[in-house]
């Protein structure tokens, strides 16, 4: 996925996504922790989605394996979605205001 469209299709997904289970929610260290030491994920991208969620993208360069984190303003963190085969892209981000 091109990363310069990423808000964007988070917002989408992050407002039509069902209430998420206890088992895909909890403290942002603790899941940051889990991610790095059980996937070798790091943050990779970060950005703000509806209602000033943090929409984080972390991920392994070694492994391809990607895991999509988002943070309320009241501190929960869930995992929204996870997969392979990430990829970093360098294109650059459409001008303010320009339809992507």
């Amino acid at each position: 996925m091109n990363i310069s469209v990423l808000p964007a299709a988070l917002t989408a997904l992050i407002s039509t996504q069902p209430a998420l289970s206890a088992p895909n929610c909890g403290s942002r260290d603790v899941i940051v922790t889990q991610l790095a030491e059980q996937y070798g994920e790091t943050r990779q991208a970060i950005g703000l989605g509806a209602d000033n969620a943090v929409v984080e993208v972390f991920a392994s360069r070694s492994s391809g394996s990607w895991t999509i984190l988002v943070t309320t303003p009241q501190g929960l963190s869930c995992l929204v979605a996870s997969g392979q085969a990430f990829e970093a892209l360098a294109e650059a981000l459409p001008a303010q205001g320009d339809d992507a």
